[in-house]
């Protein structure tokens, strides 16, 4: 790319900065009769958004947000921004009234000039109707997705988020963008990602009462569970086991062979029925378990939907997973998991792979992590292949499996399972 061509791109994006937001979003706000009310509370607003732009685990884990805002405030318009991808898990969501989707892949030349166009079209053609009293952005980590662009431009009259100084990565990517809200919240520190949700909801007065996750699935999900499951032989009384082997980055996936070799012992040790998950993008993996594996596994990866996921995950006892949106989906379906994660045991908990941050909720588990970080490695995992999670051998997941089963999992149980323990770094 030549220099000129250089020079006119960083020329292009340095426009899309929130003090430009502001200079395009303060003459429309005032055509518009709007103005900043930090006084508007919950129960008092009318109309509220909720810009939740994120991964699939991000959404999972906001399903405690929801409904506890809904429950401070019952008589309010609610619309809901998501990711097109996680439309389809929020789309029998009984506590919001609409659901909008905002694509912010944009690639190549001025792409940060794109997106603000793209977030203010949208605001424009779906959101100014509404004339929001109150927005709220319940991410605490950095804002990859343009989602404090598209509250301001929502002409949303108080707008309420964390602050781009909580977190260091944050307040290099994400600076400026603190003059786009209202209400900054200041709160710092290692807190799982569902407590972080609610302390917004905390911040603005609300009384937060109830923190499990939910799934949302239609009779149709479920039937499909059932049907795909009796096709392969399995029985209420099976002990089934989810693998997802799959996960957003390549350093987070635990090599497969240690997955069929974990799987041939549970099969053999509890004539274990194993159901692969995972997306489109998982389809060669599962194809390798299946392989491996035949005739007890059941490959689903890359051919269900997330509501049809969920669902077989509820006839799930147990799921051995990545750090990954299936492990939280696994956990909100209600069965135990073991999670083997790449990051260090002695690495920065801050971090966007920490299980402190984003261990599975509300359910039994056990965390499996590296003690430190491998060769080149200190406070998390920097490769961009398996490296870190290698340490992590089958025998000490199979062992984390046993733990599970013998306290509660097992086929004669059946799912549900209650919770027996919720520790960091063991096995219970």
């Amino acid at each position: 790319m030549s220099f000129r061509r250089v020079f006119r791109n960083r020329l292009l994006n340095a426009a899309a900065t929130p003090r430009v937001a502001c200079a395009i979003g303060r003459p429309l706000y005032f055509l518009a009769g709007r103005r900043a009310d930090r006084e508007i509370s919950l129960k008092s607003a009318g109309a509220i958004l909720v810009v939740r732009l994120g991964e699939i685990g991000d959404t999972i884990l906001a399903t405690p947000f929801l409904r506890e805002l809904r429950r401070n405030a019952p008589r309010g318009w609610i619309t809901l921004v998501v990711k097109p991808e996680a439309f389809d898990l929020v789309e029998l969501c009984p506590y919001v009234n609409e659901i909008v989707t905002f694509n912010c892949r944009v690639s190549g030349r001025a792409s940060m000039l794109r997106r603000h166009w793209r977030a203010l079209v949208l605001a424009a053609t779906r959101l100014w109707r509404r004339r929001f009293d109150l927005a709220i952005l319940p991410r605490w980590d950095v804002d990859y997705y343009h989602s404090t662009y598209l509250a301001y431009f929502s002409g949303a009259s108080r707008r309420v988020g964390y602050s781009e100084h909580v977190f260091e990565p944050k307040q290099q990517i994400n600076a400026g963008l603190d003059r786009l809200l209202t209400d900054v919240i200041d709160h710092r520190g290692a807190k799982h990602e569902v407590e972080r949700n609610l302390d917004v909801l905390r911040f603005l007065g609300a009384n937060v009462s109830d923190d499990r996750l939910e799934i949302w699935l239609d009779e149709g999900d479920r039937a499909f569970a059932r049907k795909v499951c009796a096709g392969e032989g399995i029985g209420p009384h099976d002990l089934v086991i989810a693998f997802a082997p799959g996960a957003g980055a390549v350093k987070r996936c635990w090599p497969i062979e240690r997955f069929v070799e974990l799987g041939r012992v549970l099969v053999r040790e509890y004539d274990a029925r194993l159901v692969v998950v995972g997306g489109p993008e998982d389809r060669h993996l599962g194809g390798q378990l299946e392989s491996g594996l035949r005739p007890a596994v059941l490959n689903l990866a890359g051919r269900t939907t997330l509501r049809e996921t969920a669902a077989v995950l509820e006839r799930c006892q147990l799921a051995v997973t990545t750090d990954s949106g299936p492990m939280h989906l696994a956990a909100a379906a209600g069965g135990a998991v073991v999670e083997i994660s790449c990051h260090p045991r002695a690495g920065d908990v801050e971090h966007y792979n920490s299980p402190v941050r984003l261990h599975p909720w509300g359910t039994p588990y056990a965390v499996l992590q590296p003690e430190h970080g491998a060769d080149g490695c200190r406070d998390s995992c920097e490769s961009s292949e398996p490296h870190c999670i290698l340490e992590i051998q089958p025998d000490q997941v199979l062992q984390a499996v046993r733990r599970l089963v013998r306290a509660g999992v097992s086929a004669a149980a059946g799912p549900p399972i209650k919770p027996i323990v919720n520790r960091l770094g063991s096995t219970p």
